[in-house]
């Protein structure tokens, strides 16, 4: 099987879970601060905090924003559930806008002045432009998850240049991974404090009561990342700059291969702006027939996403049939092909192949 996401790992990843085994620690230890400044220097951020997954800084930083209920929180359609999800968590109100056709990402410039917050979703690891919002709403949040090692013309994805806190995932099919984990990065000194808090239980030490005592003010939640995923972190972290290169070079080659036939590609990044290209999402007739086909094939396929409006859960947002005509659209056609950095070129000729059979058969 091909699968359409896979970790990349060697020797040196494995060896340094192993020294985090023999050490003393094996949570709440050193190396977590280590990869914790490690993605902060390569963001260009002051700070970065780190979560047991992408869904739990998604919520710390719903949390550590102040957002609450009655708050409306505007994101994508386009996304998995926790983008708007990271809303209900702190009982606010999710909302969508529609995607941008040339970006496949949110419209930003259709977010109004009555969003509380806006959780913009860098699809596929091609960066939004949060410079395109016609009105910024009090707390900006980027969800971040498809970008790790992405640029803008600003820098690059995690430096908040234009956010308030930006949110990374490292599952097993992201750029980099921790086996689950994620971080969230900022440039403000208080949010980061009350990221660490939330993710420890709310604790606050109290050294003046006796070194034992604390105290828990409000609610948090345990979603610390252990030091074994901090390790493998690290590991990963030297080679991101390649991996986004091979991921890259493999995009590059897709967009030739598929040039002369019948699918829709992904929109590339303009000048200035490096993709992440966690994803290789086209777009294809007969999407069900061409799926199985491939999954026949042996090559794993996948549809990202089913879009967040059409999940029962969210029967709140109240959106009709039409509301979202773009992501609708793409939604119908919407298949994603392999993409990783340990991916062959011939492994990605034999999806090419594959593809092409399928797609000559309906016609």
């Amino acid at each position: 099987m091909i699968p359409y996401g896979h970790q990349s790992l060697d020797d040196d990843d494995v060896a340094a879970v192993v020294a985090v085994l023999h050490s003393d620690w094996l949570t709440q230890g050193p190396t977590i601060e280590r990869f914790e400044a490690a993605v902060a220097e390569y963001v260009g951020a002051e700070f970065a905090v780190a979560f047991s997954s992408g869904t739990a800084a998604l919520h710390g930083a719903a949390v550590a924003a102040g957002l609450a209920p009655g708050d409306m929180v505007v994101t994508s359609p386009l996304t998995f559930m926790a983008s708007a999800n990271c809303a209900r968590y702190v009982g606010a109100i999710p909302a969508l806008v529609d995607v941008d056709p040339s970006t496949w990402n949110l419209d930003l410039a259709q977010v109004t002045g009555d969003a509380a917050a806006v959780v913009a979703v860098h699809y596929a690891g091609l960066p939004a432009d949060l410079g395109t919002m016609a009105v910024r709403p009090r707390v900006v949040i980027e969800d971040a998850a498809h970008a790790f090692g992405a640029r803008t013309a600003d820098g690059p994805v995690g430096n908040c240049a234009r956010s308030d806190m930006c949110c990374f995932s490292f599952h097993p099919v992201k750029p980099i991974t921790t086996g689950e984990g994620g971080i969230v990065t900022t440039n403000n000194e208080d949010l980061a404090a009350a990221l660490r808090r939330f993710r420890t239980h709310d604790i606050v030490p109290r050294p003046d009561r006796g070194g034992w005592c604390y105290e828990i003010a409000e609610l948090g939640f345990n979603y610390r990342m252990t030091d074994l995923h901090a390790a493998l972190g690290l590991s990963q972290l030297k080679k991101v700059d390649r991996f986004i290169d091979r991921r890259n070079e493999l995009a590059d080659r897709y967009r030739t291969l598929l040039a002369d036939l019948p699918v829709g590609l992904p929109p590339a990044a303009p000048d200035g702006v490096l993709h992440g290209y966690h994803l290789f999402p086209v777009l294809v007739p007969d999407r069900h027939r061409i799926f199985e086909g491939l999954r026949s094939a042996g090559i794993g396929a996948q549809v990202h996403y089913v879009p967040v409006h059409h999940h029962p859960i969210s029967a709140d947002i109240g959106l009709k049939p039409g509301d979202l005509p773009q992501c609708d659209s793409l939604y119908e056609q919407l298949l994603s092909l392999p993409i990783y950095a340990s991916l062959t070129d011939a492994q990605q000729d034999t999806v090419v192949e594959e593809l092409s059979g399928l797609l000559s058969v309906g016609t």
